[in-house]
């Protein structure tokens, strides 16, 4: 095979990047200057790089989606979030739509706030459940123009998208749970983005809850399906599972999404170390422990107690937690998931 020759970035104009930067002091200090500019270098790039004009569109309008979405999350950072996913054609007499309105309500109890795409159905019982002080609305135009349900419909927590893909990529971004009740295409579709994300390491791990009603069998399908089909074929790993569970009650779906933030705060790789920030530090005998069990995802430094790096330190990523970090191969998520299972049994 031929090594392939490093492709070296072409130099920036000093005077084009002095004038950015006035530019970007013109408009008033604010955050992440440095990373502003290179957005604006390479919006300047557009006119030369990108003829279609179509495609220059995109850009623009996934930048302002996104940012506008960013911008009204933000307030409610300190708060962890539940993202409900499920049929818009779900009706309020439906068994699935009471179980959402409970569960929704059971989650904001316990102190989360719920997302959903804003619109009828599952997603509207969602609003229901939690109420308007603890809800997100996520929404998108569609051809027949799709309109927010009643409850978040005047509420500054609502957005409209027009692309589906920066949706999604809000819902992710600020969710720390998923919990999927029966649906259409769209349900399983991001059924399915969240697994692969998590999967490949694209998406931090949360719990991703498939709900059934109480007897029902539309997830017990589903799943069965994946085991016969996927992983029998060796199409996926044994321990994919895991990143997944299939329940029938509210109580069920709030304990799995409370136990798993027990003691697991948040996690980062700083260079070749992957680090969990933790609420209690474990034992050093809990870490031996940790060592041998997990010893098949090791790769490097072993698991070890650490005090916050100097990236965290620079970015103020919870520097007061406590942490153990080791070298992740990166791989293996699914194991990594039973881990932080571990850490929370503690």
């Amino acid at each position: 095979m031929e090594r392939q020759e490093k492709i070296e970035k072409p130099a920036v104009d000093p005077e084009l990047k002095r004038r950015i930067r006035e530019l970007i002091e013109f408009r008033g200090a604010g955050h992440n200057a440095d990373l502003v500019e290179d957005i604006i270098l390479n919006a300047l790039k557009l006119m030369t790089d990108v003829e279609d004009r179509g495609d220059v569109r995109v850009i623009r309008t996934a930048i302002r989606e996104l940012r506008y979405a960013f911008r009204l999350f933000a307030p409610y950072a300190d708060r962890r979030k539940v993202t409900i996913f499920g049929s818009a054609r779900t009706l309020p007499t439906k068994q699935e739509y009471v179980q959402c309105v409970e569960f929704a309500r059971d989650i904001a109890q316990a102190g989360f706030m719920v997302i959903t795409g804003a619109g009828p159905g599952i997603m509207q019982a969602g609003h229901e459940g939690a109420g308007l002080e603890n809800s997100f609305g996520a929404n998108i135009r569609l051809p027949w123009e799709q309109e927010a349900n009643p409850v978040i419909l005047l509420d500054k927590k609502l957005v409209t998208f027009k692309y589906f893909f920066t949706r999604k990529l809000t819902f992710l971004r600020h969710s720390d749970a998923i919990v999927l009740f029966p649906g259409g295409f769209g349900t399983l579709d991001e059924g399915y983005e969240a697994l692969t994300l998590m999967q490949t390491g694209k998406s931090r791990l949360m719990p991703l809850v498939l709900m059934d009603r109480p007897g029902g069998t539309y997830w017990k399908t589903w799943d069965k399906n994946v085991r016969e089909h996927l992983l029998r074929a060796q199409l996926i790993s044994p321990d994919d599972l895991h990143l997944f569970q299939v329940v029938e009650t509210s109580e069920e779906a709030v304990k799995i999404i409370t136990r798993f933030y027990r003691n697991y705060h948040s996690s980062r790789f700083v260079k070749d170390l992957f680090v969990l920030r933790l609420k209690h530090a474990p034992s050093e005998s809990a870490i031996e422990g940790l060592n041998e069990d997990f010893a098949d995802i090791i790769a490097g430094e072993k698991i070890h107690g650490i005090e916050a790096t100097p990236e965290e330190r620079d970015d103020n990523d919870f520097v007061e937690l406590p942490r153990i970090a080791f070298g992740f191969d990166r791989r293996h998520y699914g194991r990594l998931r039973q881990l932080l299972d571990v850490l929370n049994s503690f």
